[in-house]
């Protein structure tokens, strides 16, 4: 498979976000909400790993949108786990960082392919 920065980036984001899941349901008995950041915070990787075998420039754009949408689900909940004292200020930083880095980089290459697709 294709590594990119945005897969590698998202790749070590979905790590430590497994990594605070696992902490989150052992320590804190939280189930709920450690499903959700989980499930959207390893979906970024995922669909750029469906990205880099995309069929088409419409396909690659698709997969790429919803790597995006992911990123801003996952910080979503990242906000909540802190507003209900279940994240401490230094892992919110660090994971919303991270998110956000990855998001900018998606978002850039959904404008370039936007713009390379018209």
């Amino acid at each position: 498979m294709k590594e990119n920065v945005a897969y590698q980036k998202a790749f070590d984001f979905a790590i430590k976000v497994y990594g605070y899941c696992k902490w989150l349901k052992t320590e804190e008995k939280e189930y709920d909400l450690a499903r959700q950041l989980l499930k959207s915070g390893t979906s970024i990787g995922a669909n750029l790993a469906e990205a880099n075998g995309a069929i088409s420039g419409n396909d690659f754009s698709s997969k790429i949108s919803i790597a995006y949408k992911e990123t801003l689900e996952t910080q979503f909940w990242l906000k909540l786990l802190k507003a209900v004292g279940l994240m401490n200020d230094s892992k919110y930083e660090l994971l919303f960082e991270n998110s956000d880095e990855i998001g900018r980089i998606l978002f850039a290459i959904i404008k370039t392919t936007r713009i390379n697709n018209q």
